[in-house]
């Protein structure tokens, strides 16, 4: 990282979640100075609130965007456009958006980032590794059980490590502009594999069990997710695992040298972190 970039000023918005924590570290590491971008936090940044992004841009160098709930949620392409307009009105240059693999809302919403004509870089992400303990599968893994629509298609989990080396990266250095990133981790593994590395992991027994979008849909609604919400993700994850997904791409060691972390390594981490320990 060069003396100019050390001086620039990053807004990281879910700076609190799996991977905006992450990219906020590193960047902190490197010498940048980071708005970490939160609903609650001393930068307020909401994605709900579009009255809170100004405040947080303004004065920012570059900024990294993981969109919530999903960029390929409903009304995803109307905060691309409106994030675009103001990132540029207040001096903004440099973005890295968050985004998915396969996902045709979410190829819209790029676009309407792209057309605001800040110097863009997409990062589209396979699953997350960390999902199983730092996001919605947690409790599941806890309880030995993992309910989901994946059927037995294969998926190449990404480390948030990874993904967040590439962001950073791709924020800090030159040659990224305009340039999309697919991320995927280094090996394909079924759901019912990846539940077999974190039982090896951990010593007790966690299976995978497959069920329809609408059995999930249900389980969702159960655990409180409003109907209409419910039945989206539902329908997004059956449809991202329906098989046009399997397959590994080299997009980690394009940007980064290396090769990326594999599943059986998240998975032995975790455990001797004591993240599944209840």
């Amino acid at each position: 990282m060069t003396e100019n970039t050390k001086q620039n000023t990053v807004l990281v918005t879910a700076a609190t979640g799996k991977t905006g924590r992450r990219v906020a570290e590193r960047l902190t590491a490197l010498g940048a100075t980071v708005r970490a971008g939160s609903r609650k936090g001393d930068v307020r940044f909401d994605w709900e609130d579009q009255s809170t992004w100004a405040a947080a841009l303004n004065g920012a160098d570059a900024a990294y965007i993981a969109y919530y709930p999903d960029l390929a949620a409903p009304g995803g392409a109307e905060a691309m456009q409106a994030f675009g307009r103001i990132a540029k009105e207040n001096g903004v240059r440099r973005v890295v958006l968050l985004s998915g693999r396969g996902e045709p809302d979410a190829l819209v919403a790029e676009g309407e980032l792209r057309s605001s004509g800040l110097d863009l870089t997409v990062v589209r992400a396979s699953f997350f590794a960390q999902n199983f303990n730092e996001g919605a599968m947690y409790e599941a893994v806890l309880g030995g059980e993992i309910p989901f629509p994946a059927g037995q298609t294969a998926e190449p989990f990404i480390h948030a490590d990874d993904l967040a080396d590439v962001v950073v990266a791709a924020l800090t250095e030159d040659g990224h502009a305009g340039v999309v990133h697919e991320l995927t981790g280094p090996r394909l593994l079924t759901f019912e594999e990846a539940a077999a590395e974190i039982s090896r992991a951990t010593g007790r027994q966690v299976r995978y069990l497959p069920v329809s979008a609408d059995e999930y849909a249900e389980m969702l609604q159960h655990y409180g997710f409003p109907g209409p919400e419910s039945e989206w993700l539902a329908g997004l994850f059956a449809m991202l695992l329906d098989g046009h997904n399997a397959h590994v791409t080299d997009g980690v060691y394009k940007v980064l040298g290396r090769a990326p972390k594999d599943f059986a390594d998240f998975a032995r981490e975790a455990a001797e972190s004591g993240a599944w320990n209840g």
